[in-house]
């Protein structure tokens, strides 16, 4: 049996209580990981271009508030 379907197996045995514990950890991970990879992104210039077009966009007067 691989690791993940042993997991698997566990989570479906937890309480009501501990799945709601686990799945907030869960989100709380994902959420890490994705700021780490947006602050990468950020580093490593990728998002530079989007940046240019806001910034273009909102000196031209293309921008209304929301």
């Amino acid at each position: 049996m691989s690791t993940l379907k042993q997991i698997e197996a566990v989570i479906l045995t937890l309480s009501s209580d501990e799945f709601h514990q686990l799945k907030q950890w869960f989100f709380d991970v994902d959420y890490q990981r994705w700021d780490e990879q947006l602050e990468q992104d950020i580093a490593d210039g990728k998002l530079e271009a989007l940046a240019e077009e806001a910034i273009s966009e909102f000196k031209a007067g293309h921008c209304r508030e929301i």
